[in-house]
């Protein structure tokens, strides 16, 4: 579902806050585990910079990841993320995203997701700015509203990100 490039404008314009999925977004979706529990995450620098520009602009992050891994509270962390704005181990994202809206004080139409998978569906389906990585699936890439050139894990959050603050008029670099 790509939109015009009026209803995309029109789209970005309402968004208030970031919310991205991790394995397959922030990461390329590989998960490196060894037998007695260590695990690894690959993550790009232009996305960690892109979260901190968002933030520095008022567009809160928040992370919500049907995962837990210490690795990404510890990433979180490094990017000035508050904890209360990760969240791990989330099966029915849109459910659970229901509770962050009222909290944040705004609504799905004002929300930009980034997921890759089958368990993102339902909250893209909802929110106003769906986007998706080029290695989604298939689903997941007919319900965006905008697929990044920028694979997970390459940067594709940093692209969304300046989408964003470069049609809100907040890019000033």
């Amino acid at each position: 579902m790509s939109c015009s490039g009026y209803d995309l404008q029109q789209r970005i314009m309402l968004v208030k806050i970031l919310v991205c999925d991790v394995d397959g977004v922030l990461t390329d979706g590989k998960i490196y585990m060894s037998s007695d529990g260590w695990e690894m995450k690959i993550f790009h620098a232009h996305d960690g910079i892109g979260m901190r520009l968002a933030q520095k602009h008022g567009l809160p992050v928040f992370l919500v990841t049907g995962r837990k891994s210490e690795v990404v509270k510890i990433r979180a962390q490094e990017l000035g993320i508050p904890l209360e704005q990760v969240h791990e181990g989330i099966r029915d994202k849109l459910l659970h995203m229901q509770g962050i809206w009222e909290g944040a004080g705004v609504t799905a139409k004002e929300t930009a997701f980034i997921g890759d998978d089958l368990n993102d569906l339902s909250l893209l389906r909802h929110v106003g700015l769906a986007c998706s990585v080029p290695n989604g699936v298939p689903e997941v890439k007919k319900a965006a509203h905008y697929i990044t050139e920028k694979p997970g894990g390459e940067g594709a959050v940093r692209e969304v990100v300046e989408l964003i603050l470069k049609n809100q008029g907040k890019w000033n670099y």
